[in-house]
């Protein structure tokens, strides 16, 4: 009898439902052993298409319908797995067993019931919250193609916190990924940039027929927010294409800089990008230089506390002000220190940590990033990203003193994006 238990134990584990089979309702074990090959047959189906082209795989695991039917048999097969757990002690026949050896087995089916149910039930949960943060994230629909054999996606930074007035980009790039290699370009654009226009054929040339310039008041991050507040009628699709009339705006405004044409945007949310950071327990960061938290005065007397010099382990709070501190520092150096905040968020970005902390992860990550990438290109991306990480990404930074803020030159700027993306090429 207790090698009876013990079989039974291993059978419901391995195969459930086999162990109603062999003892007990084969109407029930009918079920059991159904759902298991079923998913069996799925694993088994998943594995192949990925050996044969893992970008396939990416494409189905990628699609928040597939994957929210999934989250909901995972969870049907958690409750069939209990059912049939608490079945196979009722097939045990404890009673017959001596009290010592009864309680054993009872231990070792409870853990066996508990962990599995417990696993299965995790997947389901898993996948339900991945289905939910695809689905809000990458709403759009459609492709996009590669131009002159690259993507280019504009990636901004928002900062619209309670001391600033409406939302400026304080970090703008461009992103610029090798459609066959996935070696990547950071393209770095100052938001303190001026005298720039818009890519032929804008709307904004018609109130700007001369460019965006004014002066001071006209830095390129500005036209996100007079757009919104003035002129929002020029990009009347926007909304309905995933995007605002700000950001269309002031991706007419980089592709002049650039000579680019961008195929997609990000915007990341400043402030969730801290819960991002602290969903991930926090990143690295060595700091080279005292900085203030917060103050209105440029000379820092009224912040609110200092981030010390020294390598120390940040909270999304810190991390937060370290990317955004102003006072005593230049805008070039609050670009490098963003850079370096991206970097240790990446290398957080490890498989384990990453499904330890999964659920939090992407509750932040749905309201940290706005996006019009459709969600048809997210296995393109993906195996981009995966041969991104490899080559690693190379840097350009249209700063002072190669560039003048003040009055760049736009011709040598576009020849050195060009140069850049020429000697980051396929070959």
């Amino acid at each position: 009898m207790r090698k009876r238990a013990w079989w039974l134990i291993v059978l419901t584990v391995v195969v459930p439902g086999s162990a109603q089979l062999v003892a007990g309702n084969r109407k029930v074990a009918r079920i059991g052993i159904t759902a298991t090959l079923v998913f069996w047959a799925l694993g088994l189906l998943a594995l192949v298409i990925g050996l044969i082209n893992r970008s396939w795989l990416v494409s189905i695991v990628t699609m928040p319908f597939l994957v929210g039917v999934l989250a909901v048999a995972l969870t049907l097969y958690a409750v069939i797995f209990a059912v049939l757990a608490f079945d196979t002690m009722r097939l045990m026949r404890l009673g017959r067993l001596y009290s010592r050896d009864r309680w054993i087995a009872l231990g070792g089916l409870v853990m066996a019931a508990v962990l599995g149910t417990s696993a299965i039930s995790w997947a389901g949960n898993t996948a339900g919250i991945s289905a939910g943060a695809l689905g809000s994230i990458f709403n759009q629909g459609g492709f996009t193609s590669p131009v002159n054999g690259r993507y280019n996606i504009l990636l901004l930074g928002s900062d619209s916190g309670n001391d600033r007035f409406g939302l400026r980009p304080d970090s703008i790039s461009v992103v610029s990924i090798d459609a066959t290699t996935g070696k990547t370009v950071n393209i770095g654009i100052p938001r303190n940039m001026q005298r720039v226009s818009f890519s032929a054929g804008s709307p904004m040339l018609t109130v700007y027929p001369d460019g965006w310039s004014c002066g001071v008041e006209c830095l390129i991050n500005a036209i996100h927010k007079d757009v919104t507040d003035n002129h929002a009628g020029l990009y009347p699709d926007a909304e309905k294409q995933g995007s605002t009339p700000g950001i269309e705006a002031t991706r007419d405004a980089v592709e002049w800089v650039t000579g680019l044409t961008i195929q997609s945007y990000v915007m990341i949310d400043m402030a969730s990008f801290s819960s991002l950071i602290d969903s991930l327990g926090g990143i690295e960061i060595n700091v080279k230089q005292r900085l203030p938290i917060g103050g209105q005065r440029d000379d820092a007397s009224d912040a609110k506390g200092w981030i010390e010099v020294g390598k120390q382990r940040m909270d999304g709070y810190l991390a937060l002000w370290y990317a955004r501190s102003r006072h005593l520092t230049s805008d070039y150096d609050r670009m490098r220190r963003q850079h370096e905040v991206e970097n240790a968020v990446l290398k957080q970005m490890e498989p384990a940590n990453v499904l330890t902390h999964f659920q939090d992860i992407a509750s932040a990550g749905k309201r940290l990033v706005k996006t019009d990438i459709p969600s048809p290109m997210l296995a393109t991306y993906v195996e981009l990203a995966g041969k991104a990480r490899k080559h690693g990404i190379k840097p350009l930074a249209l700063v002072p003193p190669v560039v003048d803020q003040v009055r760049p030159d736009f011709a040598a700027i576009r020849v050195m994006v060009k140069t850049a993306l020429d000697n980051n090429g396929s070959n």
